[in-house]
């Protein structure tokens, strides 16, 4: 084998399976989740949680470009009741641009996401819920493609795609029109793209340092198109909500740690200097100037219209172009730091509320959907039921925290790569609520934890690929990994099929909507 085939098996291993097997299992998966996702995706029939702020939202977008004041709040839900009649004329009647502005207070474009599904099927639960199942079924096929790329195993791939597709979390947010899938799904498309980076540039540092291997820092590796592609997804993260900065900050020192390691791992004799000098300014380029213009263009529909808040169109425009993009940009600017201020200030008691540290334990869950008084024929009980309450699967949420523990370890042993990449994601989403408990008391709930629960799931898969073992292990030792490991695939899919019924608004006596509520703080009010 010649000496670019040695380095690049060493840089980047080969898979294990044919290109082929790795698109069609990962497929038929993602179907399998998108089945889940889209049958009744149209029920309940009810503005469900906060779909009430983000469903009126998206319709404002699509058709005034920015987001406006409709009649009724979540108060007063007379917007909630003409939404699900079909009445769309539910815009507030303003004599002033300024009177119909409307504050909100996360970027726009997961509401313009979620407006398409409303532009395609109507203002109906299916419309405005669509976008969110599409993107829910998109990220399991991702997460399987990505999975198989870290471990070189097309199986290990499926078992995480089948594992988030049973997660009981991913599911609710899957089917509800709220813009923390969008954020999930930005973060995990990042990701992927930085791993795909991360191959091919080892491909790359592999062909062009045995071309010319006296240099001591190795050489410039050129365009790279998947980390700049990184850049957009995760500049997308955060135009949906803020909380993808910490992501794109761990993501850009994974990258730079990587093509470090890349240049160390081929032998050169000056790795941190070639890194710096070759890599860093493409970084910067990739991981800081393009997340920043993607996240401008998604204010493209503020910038252009008069009715934004605090726009200030007549001001800006009284006084050439010049002044116009000045003033433009400081009342957006001035807008940011609203929104800053309102989320450092928000701590308004709710039911539901939970803290960190009660997130990987599943402790306080989030009741979506729960009508009252519903009639006994609608179950032939005395008391019905019907919920969708926002929890994850208990059976791999309590694996994925030993798994973690697991990661921890293996990374302290081996420094391998891939448990530091899930460990600094998840610490990287997890860690900044602290800071917000624990010095603003602000108002919190678990499904602020979706961004992250991908990353728990290649958590238990990594895991999961150590107790199979290697391919030229013992066959007794490869039997024991594998029921190991089909054990807690099938406990998994017992545990979901269970939970299922509360996860999508199915009809149930009262006694069955109890057995299926595993603690008594996932129906009992958070004390105030």
């Amino acid at each position: 084998m010649s000496n670019w085939g040695l380095l690049s098996q060493r840089l980047v291993p080969p898979m294990r399976e044919s290109a082929r097997a790795g698109w069609v299992w990962p497929l038929l998966i993602a179907l399998f989740g998108g089945l889940l996702r889209f049958i009744r995706l149209g029920e309940p029939k009810a503005v469900v949680f906060d779909e009430t702020y983000y469903a009126k939202d998206a319709y404002s977008l699509i058709t005034r470009g920015v987001e406006r004041a409709m009649l009724g709040d979540s108060e007063n839900p007379i917007a909630d009741t003409r939404l699900l009649s079909g009445d769309l004329d539910i815009f507030k009647q303003c004599s002033r641009l300024d009177e119909c502005a409307l504050f909100v207070a996360h970027p726009p474009l997961g509401k313009w996401m979620i407006g398409a599904g409303e532009a395609i099927f109507g203002m109906t639960p299916f419309g405005w819920r669509f976008a969110a199942a599409v993107v829910g079924t998109l990220s399991i096929l991702i997460l399987a493609r990505v999975a198989r790329r870290m471990t070189r195993s097309t199986l290990l791939g499926c078992l995480a795609g089948l594992l988030l597709a049973l997660d009981g979390l991913h599911l609710v947010l899957s089917r509800t029109a709220l813009l923390d899938v969008f954020l999930m799904f930005w973060v995990l498309a990042g990701f992927a793209c930085l791993v795909a980076d991360r191959d091919h540039a080892r491909s790359r540092l592999a062909a062009r340092y045995v071309s010319a291997p006296v240099l001591p820092m190795g050489p410039r590796l050129g365009p790279r198109p998947w980390r700049i592609a990184a850049g957009v997804c995760l500049g997308a993260a955060c135009a949906v909500k803020w909380s993808g900065l910490p992501f794109l900050v761990a993501f850009a020192v994974l990258s730079v740690a990587w093509d470090l390691g890349a240049r160390r791992a081929a032998g050169l004799r000056e790795p941190r200097r070639g890194a710096l000098a070759h890599d860093l300014p493409g970084a910067f380029g990739a991981l800081a100037l393009v997340p920043a213009a993607t996240f401008m263009a998604t204010w493209a529909g503020w910038f252009a219209s008069a009715g934004g808040w605090g726009r200030n169109w007549e001001r800006a425009t009284s006084s050439g172009p010049g002044y116009f993009v000045f003033d433009s940009l400081r009342s957006w600017v001035s807008y940011q730091f609203e929104v800053f201020r309102f989320h450092a200030g928000l701590h308004e008691y709710h039911p539901y509320m939970s803290e960190p540290w009660e997130w990987p334990l599943l402790l306080r869950p989030v009741s979506f959907h729960y009508p009252p008084n519903l009639p006994a024929s609608a179950c032939g009980a005395d008391k019905c039921s019907q919920a969708v309450l926002g929890v994850g699967t208990p059976a791999l949420w309590y694996g994925a925290v030993l798994a973690l523990l697991g990661l921890i370890a293996w990374y302290v042993a081996r420094r391998d790569w891939r448990a530091g990449a899930v460990l600094l994601t998840c610490a990287a989403g997890w860690l900044p609520w602290f800071y917000y408990a624990l010095t603003q008391n602000r108002t919190m709930y678990l499904f602020y934890m979706i961004p992250l629960v991908p990353f728990l799931v290649l958590a238990v898969v990594l895991m999961a690929g150590l107790a199979l073992g290697r391919q030229d292990a013992p066959p007794v030792r490869r039997a024991a990994g594998a029921a190991t490991v089909g054990a807690f695939a099938l406990v998994v899919l017992i545990n979901f099929g269970w939970l299922y019924p509360v996860l999508t608004a199915e009809t149930l006596t009262q006694q069955q909507w109890w057995a299926r509520m595993l603690m008594s703080s996932w129906v009992t009010p958070a004390p105030k």
